[in-house]
Order: C-alpha cells, then structure tokens, then sequence
C-alpha cells in the first residue's frame, strides 16, 4: 500500500476551502488550533463592495471558525484599513470569509443561524461553546445580509396585527403576506406612524396591494385607507363574532336572576348557573343533549336569551355556510332581524357592524382573516418562550425575520454553487 505525505498546512487547505486565502502555519495551543491564513491576491475590498490596493496600517485577527471535534478552531489574518473612494471614509477591509465586523467566520454563523431557527439560545450556545450574546450578534448579522427590498415585492393580499413584547404596554407592529404566510415588515412600536413606515418602504408597489386584513379595533385601518385606498380592507371574523358573544353575554347577565332551572324557589344552582352560560357561548356544534334541553328552556322561559343566542348563531352562519356572493343581502337581512329583537345591545352592535359593513362583508366574499397573523403571534410568543426573554428588540426582531420571514440558511455541508 502506497502511504501519501502531505504538510499539515496542506491538509488544512484541503478540509477548510477557504475562499481567497490558504492555510500559511498551524498552531495547537490551549485554547485550540490556531490557523494562520494568507491572502491570494492583493486587492483589498471594502464593505461596500468597492476595491483598491492602497492600505493603512495593519492589525491581526482572529475568527472563530467550526469545531474539529472537540478542539476549537481560530483563524488569524493581517486585516488592513483602506481609503474608500465610494464611502469617503477610512474602512477597515472586507475579508472573504467572514461578514462585516464579526469575530467568526461565516461558516460558522451560518450554522448558528441554522440552529437558532430550530433550538433555544441556551441548547445553541452550550452545543457551539459561545455566549447568548454572540448568538443574538450573530442571528442579527445574518438577517441583515438575507433580508432585503425584495422581500416587499408582489404583495397582494397582507394582514397586520400587533403583538406585546414587554410589560408595560410595549407592542410591535407585524405585517404578513396571506399568500406565503411570512412576515415581511416588524415595526417597533404599535402606532400608526409605524405603519406608515411599512408603505414608505412599499413606495410604488402599493398599488399592487389587493386586500388587507384587520382586527376589529384596530388603529391601522385609517392609514390603511390613506394609503392603499384601492385596496378592500377585511374585518376579521373572530372579533365580529366576539361582539355577539359580548351581547350574549350582558343579555345572560340580565335574564340569569330569572332562570326557571333552579330549586323550588326558582334560583338557579351554580351547577346549571354554568352549563346555561356554557350553552349560549359556545357554538351550537359544540352542545350536547343537557345544553340542548337547557336551550328549549329558555326558549319557553326566557325567549330574550334565547333570541340573543339564535341571533348569535345565525351571525356565525354568515362566515361559515353562506355563499359569498349573498354575503351583503344576508348581513342585510341579520341586522334587520337583530333590530326587530328589542334587544338593547343588538341595536348597539348593528350600529357597529354597519360602520363596518363593507370590511365585514368583503372578508366573506375574499375569504380571509387575520387568523394567519394570529398564528404567527402564537409562534412569536413561542420565540420569546424559546429565547427566555429577549433584552435587545433588534435582536427579537431579528430572530421573527429568521425563523417568520421566509430566510433559508445554507449549511456548511451543504453542497455549494460550482463545487
């Protein structure tokens, strides 16, 4: 068997592949192996992209780069500064294998980045030996290079909602397409100035924007007007119906002193106290054959309860078995039948739902919601859960572009462009 000799700097070469520079020394110290890179070419670039090869002075550096192992891995450059003649200003220079002002290289960040879309910060630093902070540093340097303008590009159908991030009432503005389901913008603050920071960045694409999805007590819907004006802008359902069960409600509240379900002096039990107000809240999908019975009481004994309830459900009706095409005829006809109930608040929400009546009905008719955006909050909290809390609000802005905004990280392992 023939046996191969090569130098070690010459098998370092070989595994690491580094782009514009090979292995010059190798050197395996306490901390770990320290490599020693030289560069293949003489021109220096900028972070801007732009190229010379005048230089200041010089400086040695070192990166972390992956494990071998169990040892450690640095490698170590002379990196100079230049005078750019784009940015106007002394730079120091852009090296290939790392990003702009980090002290690891890309490799490694990218693993990073990789792993934080799927761990918790604690798991990721104890299994790559690095603090929260670098992840945090590192999570935000990585969404910086992948996020960019194009991401705002063929926006038709959006949805906004807002999410709280701290005690003390702190929000964040989320915007998100309905038709990759990713967030696209995150502002910071729930405001309407940052709202209209979203169709600034937009600029002309928002004559592309078709639909938008709101809650109901949304402040975004007189931007969303202003600025979109072509656009339909769709109530979300879930708080249309929330409405209805808050006249239910105050109407149960009224009539439950009067239940004829309780003991022989007519008061009712706590037992059927809770099973009467569980059968006019919940959906008539949902009621045995004890909630159905308790209905017919009431249909007998308390007739305004029961109506509240059946107008309940007949509003629910309107989302999920009538055609879209008679969506305005039925809300019509609803509001004409809640007003005929002498119902005191009925006649308080058919003012509401009129004031809204285009929004309401257009997200029957384009069948959306914001129930998307609700889901992606419920994966934001989960991210804050995973995170233990976030300090830094660019860095939990940067972790929902991560693991929301539709970025994809390239491994190491995976196979490169022309390899």
């Amino acid at each position: 068997m023939e046996r191969t000799h090569v130098r070690v700097t010459t098998a370092f070469n070989r595994v690491l592949k580094l782009p514009g520079a090979w292995v010059d020394q190798v050197s395996f110290t306490d901390v770990g192996i320290v490599i020693g890179l030289r560069r293949r070419t003489r021109l220096l670039t900028c972070p801007c992209g732009w190229r010379t090869r005048s230089r200041y002075d010089s400086s040695r550096r070192r990166w972390r780069h992956l494990d071998f192992g169990a040892c450690k891995v640095f490698l170590e450059a002379d990196v100079y500064r230049i005078d750019c003649g784009a940015c106007l200003r002394v730079r120091t220079e852009q090296v290939p294998w790392a990003r702009p002002n980090a002290r690891h290289t890309s490799d490694f960040e990218d693993l990073v980045a990789w792993l934080a879309q799927r761990m918790d910060k604690t798991a990721v630093s104890r299994l790559l030996r690095c603090s929260w902070e670098a992840v945090d540093h590192i999570v935000t340097r990585v969404v910086a290079e992948h996020i960019d303008d194009n991401r705002l590009n063929d926006l038709f159908r959006i949805g906004v909602d807002e999410i709280s991030y701290r005690r003390g009432r702190r929000f964040l503005t989320i915007v998100a397409d309905h038709d990759t389901g990713r967030v696209v913008w995150v502002g910071k603050d729930r405001s309407q100035k940052a709202f209209e920071e979203f169709f600034d960045a937009l600029g002309e694409r928002t004559a592309a924007v078709e639909a938008i999805t709101l809650d109901g007590s949304s402040i975004f819907k007189s931007v969303a007007e202003q600025r979109i004006p072509r656009a339909r802008i769709c109530l979300d359902p879930f708080h249309v119906i929330g409405w209805a069960n808050e006249v239910v409600e105050s109407t149960y509240r009224a009539e439950a002193p009067h239940f004829p379900i309780g003991d022989r002096q007519g008061r009712p039990s706590r037992r059927e106290w809770r099973r009467a107000r569980y059968a006019v809240r919940a959906g008539a999908e949902r009621l045995d054959e004890r909630h159905q019975t308790i209905l017919n009481g009431l249909r007998r004994h308390s007739y305004r309860l029961w109506r509240a309830w059946e107008l309940k459900e007949q509003l629910r009706d309107f989302y999920r078995i009538i055609d879209p095409a008679d969506a305005r005829a039925y809300l019509n006809q609803w509001c004409t039948a809640a007003l005929r109930s002498r119902i005191p608040a009925y006649h308080t929400l058919v003012g509401r739902i009129r004031k809204h009546f285009d929004a309401i009905a257009s997200a029957v008719e384009l069948g959306l919601s914001n129930s998307r955006l609700e889901g992606i909050n419920a994966k934001i909290r989960l991210i804050q859960r995973r995170g233990y809390g976030f300090r830094d609000l660019d860095a939990l802005t940067a972790m929902i572009y991560l693991c929301l905004g539709g970025i994809t990280i390239t491994l190491p392992t995976d196979p490169r462009p022309g390899a």
